[in-house]
């Protein structure tokens, strides 16, 4: 019997035509885009078509004081675009080649911080990279070489990740805490935290996360949650981050409720060519 609809039949055409195993065609093209990011990143990481963006950290709603830099992950696809994070980190994040991402992230911010004395840099890295053991190599390796490294870097933790495995973590900043490192809890808000670890985490940084900054001005909501963020991390001596500035009235809305520092576009983007560092030397060092 033939469909009265037109819709019908090329649908029905696209169900017939699905790989054995697939029942619906969303969750097949999600699984062929997922299967394209992952073999993209493997190209890069196999030839380390990598590099780090960086983003400045504010004080207050200063344009020229900066706390640090944010290193943000990119990779470099065949055609030499540049593809950030937000676009492959969810499909790689707990597979291998999501510890390679991360130690060839620690490898550019390290070498960074070799590189210009005057740099303070924040990494981004998943709880797991602890039980990786090129990771912890990479990290002790550079630490030994340079003592200066350690009282410059910051290694940034995400609050999911975190909390996956809050007793490694902790052991982790202890057995740190003699290199002086920062660590920083990225994205708070976001996900399920259970503060109770909080005093036994060595957590120097409270970043909040962006969901919470958007719109601020006009959202009373949001004011009273940074307001209850930022009493945790006085309670427990972390500095606050605010994440995702993005105007002028939100900036001055998070000062005046007491948000330490602020980081977004409404400062400054990602770039891959900071203005302290030199283009080409940067990139043959990534």
């Amino acid at each position: 019997m033939k469909s009265e609809h037109p819709l019908i039949e090329p649908l029905m055409h696209r169900f017939a035509n699905l790989p054995e195993g697939h029942d619906n065609p969303l969750d097949y093209a999600v699984s062929q885009r997922d299967r394209s990011t992952l073999g993209m990143v493997k190209e890069a990481v196999k030839h380390r078509q990598t590099l780090l963006a960086y983003q400045p950290v504010l004080y207050g709603s200063s344009t020229d004081k900066i706390a640090f830099h944010e290193g943000l992950i990119r990779v470099l696809d065949p055609t030499g675009r540049v593809i950030p994070a937000r676009e492959f980190m969810t499909v790689i994040q707990d597979t291998q080649l999501g510890r390679e991402i991360d130690v060839l992230a620690l490898r550019a911010g390290l070498i960074a911080l070799s590189e210009h004395a005057d740099l303070r840099l924040s990494i981004n890295m998943s709880a797991r990279s602890i039980g990786y053991k090129p990771w912890t190599t990479m990290l002790t390796h550079w630490l030994d070489r340079d003592v200066t490294i350690g009282e410059r870097l910051i290694l940034e933790i995400s609050e999911q990740s975190a909390m996956q495995m809050p007793e490694l973590v902790a052991s982790f900043m202890e057995q740190l805490q003699s290199k002086k490192i920062c660590f920083a809890l990225d994205n708070f808000g976001a996900g399920y935290t259970a503060i109770r670890y909080f005093k036994d985490m060595y957590f120097d940084i409270l970043k909040i996360d962006g969901q919470f900054v958007r719109d601020l001005v006009n959202n009373g909501d949001n004011r009273a949650i940074i307001s209850t963020m930022l009493a945790i991390a006085h309670n427990f001596n972390m500095i606050t981050v605010a994440e995702q500035v993005e105007n002028r009235e939100d900036a001055e809305t998070l000062s005046t409720l007491g948000v330490d520092c602020q980081q977004g576009y409404y400062y400054a983007a990602p770039t891959t060519c900071p203005e302290w560092a030199d283009e080409a030397g940067y990139r043959k060092s990534n």
